[in-house]
């Protein structure tokens, strides 16, 4: 079983689709000790595929379009923050506080692009949270030279930031919350209830591209990288997406553009604006979030009691660690994944760790979420209830690591909790099954001879290498003009016969739209 493959039937998917599935390698893309190259072409193939899917049970008589996945279209858009450029300029993409330190025993990495953890970061060490930010990174540094690293860790964590210490795969192959990663579905798929089947209104005919997501309409909760991904890829298969965020949490504004594509962003107090949001949940067929697990649940928004209100809904949810064991509230960013899970030591030397050569984490599990949507979509129409499904970096880390078994293997008993049998989804979806829950591919392509090792950076992050994506990026990036200026970047690598080729709207400023559907 090969990578795709393996993908593709952890959604549930008919084996014999992946047939018609084309890939144009370019092994100078992505280069690394672990198969990032092919984890991003099997999730960004599993996606095209469950695209073309619904769009043959929509609106192609001809049978599902052939799906062609090219390393190189995927490498773009995998580090497509580094493409951007806004009216010229280059985007931020790490703040001075996001980076790894040396502490008394090894190292720590933390997180502070947003302003609200690099305040709780200075306040967990005692320094004013308005401290100028090159005099923070000398007096943080002196401060955790001095302390180890896990209690670093805690001690931001116990503040409301996002620390996380360097371990090693083994140390977290043997952590509770590794092994609680490790026994879960890469993807996990459960029925909430048994609405009747979804009848999908027929796709309009036109000359233009074929868009098996035309007319839903997708409330988008999500926030950072891998969820906003997931949804700019729903928006640009044909779907009304509408970002909501809380009116005093912004979005990086760099960030916000790039990941912005296709969709409208609003504003919304989910106490205060309660009516709104329950008029958009009302008209919605897909909701994502992107939320720490429980945070939302207070405001009546876990996947049950959404299913509840809105029979026959979609309810997509992404995490950072799992909606799990124990780190299962705790914050995390793709940088904190790669460095807790072992993935910064597998990547580094002896003196430094390292780090993929892209948010590898972040944009795979993006794609994936999106291609369980449209799975989940499918089966709707076939089957009805409402739907669940589930996605963790952590557990989309724990494939990455368990790296390339010999051609031919059966995987069984990989660490991580990759390459065995079934597994079940969570408990709180119902307690149905989800394929793959330790499962992995026998043959997931091996990561570079000609590695070069690419430290996780100071002031950067994973991947900061200008070149990482691999040469000639050009034929895979655009420019257009948008309300915030003329814009360059990557284009999207979803790409099957007759589908869309590029998004029909570009971002606009955050929270500048209503919060209504069109």
């Amino acid at each position: 079983m090969d990578e795709i493959e393996y993908v593709w039937s952890v959604l549930g998917g008919d084996a014999a689709l992946t047939a018609r599935v084309a890939r144009a390698a370019r092994p100078e893309v992505l280069e690394a000790r672990l198969p990032v190259r092919a984890l991003a072409s099997a999730c960004v193939g599993a996606c095209a595929l469950a695209a073309a899917e619904l769009a043959a049970r929509r609106a192609a008589p001809g049978g599902v379009p052939a799906v062609r996945v090219d390393d190189g279209a995927v490498a773009a858009a995998f580090t497509s923050e580094r493409h951007l450029r806004i009216g010229g300029r280059e985007p931020v993409s790490f703040a001075p506080l996001s980076r790894l330190w040396r502490t008394a025993d090894g190292w720590v990495r933390t997180h502070a692009n947003y302003p609200h953890h690099r305040a709780r970061l200075l306040a967990a060490l005692g320094l004013a949270r308005d401290t100028e930010d090159a005099r923070a990174v000398d007096a943080v540094g002196s401060l955790l030279a001095g302390l180890p690293a896990r209690s670093v860790e805690e001690t931001v964590y116990a503040a409301g930031g996002a620390a996380v210490a360097l371990r090693t795969p083994e140390e977290w192959a043997a952590s509770e919350q590794g092994r609680a990663v490790a026994g879960r579905p890469l993807v996990e798929r459960g029925v909430l209830d048994a609405s009747p089947a979804r009848t999908f209104a027929p796709v309009p005919p036109s000359a233009g591209a074929l868009l098996p997501a035309a007319g839903l309409r997708v409330l988008d909760l999500t926030r950072v990288i891998a969820g906003p991904v997931a949804t700019r890829t729903l928006a640009l298969l044909g779907a009304d997406v509408l970002r909501v965020d809380p009116p005093g949490l912004p979005e990086l504004p760099d960030q916000h553009v790039d990941t912005g594509f296709g969709k409208r962003s609003a504003t919304l107090h989910l106490t205060s604006d309660q009516a709104v949001f329950e008029e958009l949940l009302g008209a919605a067929d897909v909701v994502v979030t992107g939320y720490r697990p429980g945070s939302l649940d207070r405001f009546g928004l876990s996947p049950r009691a959404l299913a509840a209100r809105r029979p026959g809904l979609v309810v997509a949810r992404l995490s950072a660690w799992g909606a799990y064991g124990p780190w299962a509230g705790r914050r995390g960013f793709d940088s904190l994944v790669q460095v807790g899970t072992g993935i910064a030591a597998l990547e580094g030397t002896a003196d430094r760790p390292g780090a993929l050569p892209a948010q590898a984490l972040d944009h795979g599990t993006g794609y994936l979420l999106a291609a369980g949507v449209l799975r989940a979509l499918t089966e709707q129409s076939r089957h009805g209830g409402s739907r669940y499904v589930g996605v963790a970096l952590a557990r989309t880390a724990a494939w990455l690591s368990a790296g390339p078994a010999p051609d031919g293997a059966s995987g069984a008993g990989r660490p991580h909790g990759v390459g065995g049998s079934a597994g079940s989804a969570s408990a709180d979806t119902g307690g149905t099954r989800g394929t793959g829950g330790t499962g992995g591919p026998s043959t997931m392509g091996t990561g570079s001879g000609a590695h070069r090792v690419r430290a996780a950076g100071d002031a950067g992050g994973p991947g900061d290498a200008g070149d990482a994506g691999g040469p000639g990026a050009s034929p895979w990036l655009r420019e257009r003009e948008s309300p915030l200026g003329r814009l360059r970047y990557a284009l999207p690598p979803v790409r099957f016969e007759g589908g869309p080729t590029d998004w029909e709207r570009a971002p606009g400023p955050w929270g500048a739209d209503a919060a209504r559907w069109v």
